[in-house]
Parts: structure tokens; C-alpha cells; sequence
């Protein structure tokens, strides 16, 4: 899959949390929301507060209305992965464990997908012949 491929899917299954997402897709979608973050922060910036006698620049609107727009389809593609490696979407609170949660969930996201049909659905991943 293609980066511009899995952004349109991102977007095309925004509140979709059953199927199957290809580590392709996830991480490609990943490295768009990071950018687009980051490019917000950059253009737009936000106020600075002192806190304890340090400058602290606080996040602006437009990047908080980026954060909102794009967490149910962060959450839905990430359902979708841990799918694709036979795991159920609640594996993702996981991460409410500290650093022993974030470790487990990046390591089913890193895995490689089924091969085959599992409860989720049909295989994503095109097979060689």
C-alpha cells in the first residue's frame, strides 16, 4: 500500500473498527498525522506560559482541532491492526499499563499480518503466488 493509498483509507474508514489494517496503512498514517502535527506546531503557534520560571509553549487551536479530528480514526486504524495480527481492538488499553503496555502494544503493531482468515476477516495483504 502506498502512502497516499493509506491516507485515503485513514480517512475512507474514519469510525471503522472491523476489518483488518495492513502495517503499511498504520504506519503510513503514523508518519502523516506526525507531520502534519509537527507542521502545525511550527506555523501555528501557540501561547507561552511560565511555568516554575520556564517559558512552556502551550499547543494552539489549530493544532488542538487537528488532535480532535483525528482521533477516532487513529483509534479505529489501530483497532484495525491489532486485527490484522489476530489480536481484538482491546488489546489497545494495554497501554494504560505504564511502559510495559506502550512496549506489548508496539510489538503486535510491528507484526507482521495473518497470513490467513481470522475472526476479523479475510487476509488485507495480497499473496504471492
Amino acid at each position: 500500500m502506498t502512502f497516499i493509498e493509506a491516507i485515503k483509507s485513514y480517512f475512507k474508514n474514519y469510525a471503522t473498527f472491523k476489518g483488518r489494517a495492513r502495517r503499511s496503512e498504520f504506519w503510513f498514517t503514523v508518519l502523516f498525522t506526525f507531520l502534519v502535527s509537527a507542521a502545525l506546531s511550527i506555523v501555528f503557534t501557540g501561547p507561552v506560559e511560565m511555568v516554575w520560571g520556564n517559558a512552556v509553549e502551550q499547543s494552539s487551536a489549530a493544532e488542538n482541532l487537528w488532535s480532535l479530528a483525528t482521533i477516532v480514526p487513529s483509534l479505529a486504524v489501530t483497532w484495525r491492526r491489532l486485527h490484522d495480527v489476530g489480536r481484538s481492538g482491546k488489546y489497545f488499553f494495554f497501554v494504560l499499563i505504564p511502559i510495559a503496555g506502550i512496549i506489548m502494544l508496539i510489538i503486535e503493531l510491528t507484526k507482521d499480518s495473518q497470513a490467513t482468515a481470522n475472526a476479523y476477516g479475510e487476509p488485507v495483504k495480497p499473496t504471492v503466488a
